[in-house]
């Protein structure tokens, strides 16, 4: 099943910043849609539960050395 998670992160830099995370998460496993947003240092994507979850998806991002203050998941 298809759910929403919104990654609130710590501030994000600088825009090559936005787009390496996006990069990571778009390619991970089970990601259909994703969209990083730098002011509100977001992230935001679509994935499937099946084959993986919002906290893997936080795991990706705190890899590459951001913090992820919070995870939200809608269905």
């Amino acid at each position: 099943m298809t759910k929403k998670a919104v990654l609130q992160l710590g501030a994000l830099t600088c825009p090559s910043c936005m787009q390496k995370i996006e990069n990571a998460v778009k390619n991970h496993n089970g990601v259909e849609n994703v969209k990083v947003l730098f002011n509100a240092a977001k992230v935001k994507a679509d994935f499937n539960d099946e084959e993986t979850s919002a906290e893997d998806l936080a795991d990706v991002v705190t890899k590459l050395g951001y913090t992820v203050e919070k995870i939200k998941v809608k269905a």
